[in-house]
C-alpha cells in the first residue's frame, strides 16, 4: 500500500494528499490570514496611541516649538538602575501615560547605560546632565521648548501613570 519504509504514512500520490487535506489546508490559510490581520491591527493601534521617545534634544526642541508642547527629559540608567526600570514598567510604558504624552509632551530619553553607546550620544547626554544639574536616576525634568526648567522629579513616582501625569500637570499649570 501507501507508505514509506520505516512506517511513515501519508506519502501516497500527490493527488490523494491534495484531496484529503484540502479542507484542512484552506482552514489553515484562513486562520493564518485572520491572525496576521489581528496582529497588524494591534500593531497599528499601539503605534497610533504611543508616544515616541527621542534622544536628540535639539530635534525635540524643534518639535516642541512646532507643537507648542513642553519637553519631558528622562535621565535614566536604562539597563542598570532598578528604580528607572521600575518607573518605566509601572508608568512610562502604560497606556494612560503613552496617550497623555502623545497629546501633551515631547519625550526625550537621556540615557546613561552600562552597555555601549555611540560617543556622540554619550557626549550629548553628559551635556544635558550638566546643564540640568542631574545627580541621580531617575530624574525627570520638564522644560519649555526653549529649554527653561518648569519642574523636576528626582526618583521613582509611586501611584502609576495617574500620579506621574498629575505631577506633570502641576508643573505645567505653575509655569503658566
Amino acid at each position: 500500500g501507501c507508505g514509506l519504509r520505516g512506517g511513515f504514512r501519508g506519502a501516497c500520490g500527490l493527488r490523494e494528499v491534495k484531496s484529503g487535506y484540502a479542507p484542512f489546508v484552506r482552514m489553515l490559510v484562513t486562520m493564518k490570514t485572520s491572525i496576521l490581520a489581528c496582529l497588524l491591527s494591534l500593531a497599528l493601534t499601539s503605534v497610533v496611541g504611543a508616544a515616541e521617545w527621542k534622544t536628540d534634544f535639539e530635534a525635540a526642541k524643534a518639535a516642541a516649538k512646532k507643537d507648542n508642547r513642553p519637553i519631558l527629559l528622562d535621565f535614566t540608567g536604562s539597563d542598570w538602575c532598578g528604580w528607572c526600570i521600575r518607573m518605566k514598567k509601572d508608568s512610562l510604558t502604560k497606556k494612560e501615560f503613552q496617550e497623555y504624552a502623545a497629546k501633551n509632551l515631547v519625550l526625550v530619553e537621556v540615557d546613561f547605560p552600562r552597555k555601549a553607546q555611540p560617543a556622540a550620544q554619550k557626549k550629548a547626554n553628559q551635556a544635558l546632565k550638566n546643564k540640568y544639574d542631574v545627580e541621580g536616576y531617575p530624574t525627570f525634568v520638564l522644560v519649555s521648548a526653549e529649554g527653561k526648567e518648569l519642574g523636576r522629579q528626582v526618583g521613582y513616582v509611586a501611584g502609576g501613570p495617574e500620579a506621574f501625569i498629575a505631577k506633570i500637570e502641576q508643573w505645567r499649570k505653575a509655569a503658566k
